[in-house]
């Protein structure tokens, strides 16, 4: 099974070298993609806990990965490579680039700011509480999907 991490560098593959994805970002993006994952498919693409964070979804190991860019982009890995992922979930992945990948980061984090998967765990200045998988799949399956 891919790790977040392999979904990050899909992103990161699909924005290339002049890309403006920041690990905030990169966060959203791969938040979206496990929730569509999961209400589509009907599997998790990786199986690392996301969890509630003032700035919205963030998977703690994924976050710490690429947390010495700060804000800054991320340059896409010369070494990554793509085929950890079925066709299905390539395409899967490039759907949400085209479509959340056009805003900025922090339009993500206003738009998880306003789902309930975010809103229903996330408690004020606690970093570690988890987002169920059971809670983003039945959101995504019941407001984002069709």
């Amino acid at each position: 099974m891919p790790r977040s991490v392999d979904v990050a560098e899909y992103f990161l593959l699909l924005e290339g070298d002049a890309g403006e994805i920041s690990n905030l970002k990169l966060q959203k993006l791969v938040y979206y993609a496990q929730g569509f994952s999961l209400a589509l498919l009907g599997e998790p693409l990786f199986n690392e806990r996301i969890e509630a964070w003032m700035h919205g979804p963030v998977v703690p190991d994924l976050y710490r990965r690429f947390s010495e860019f700060g804000s800054n982009p991320i340059p896409p890995s010369d070494s990554f490579d793509p085929s950890v992922f079925t066709r299905e979930q390539k395409r899967l992945i490039k759907e949400v680039f085209d479509v959340y990948g056009q805003y900025s980061a922090w339009k993500l984090r206003q738009l998880t700011h306003e789902e309930d998967p975010w809103r229903d765990n996330y408690v004020e200045g606690s970093f570690s509480r988890e987002i169920p998988q059971h809670e983003i799949e039945r959101y995504f399956s019941e407001n984002l999907v069709n």
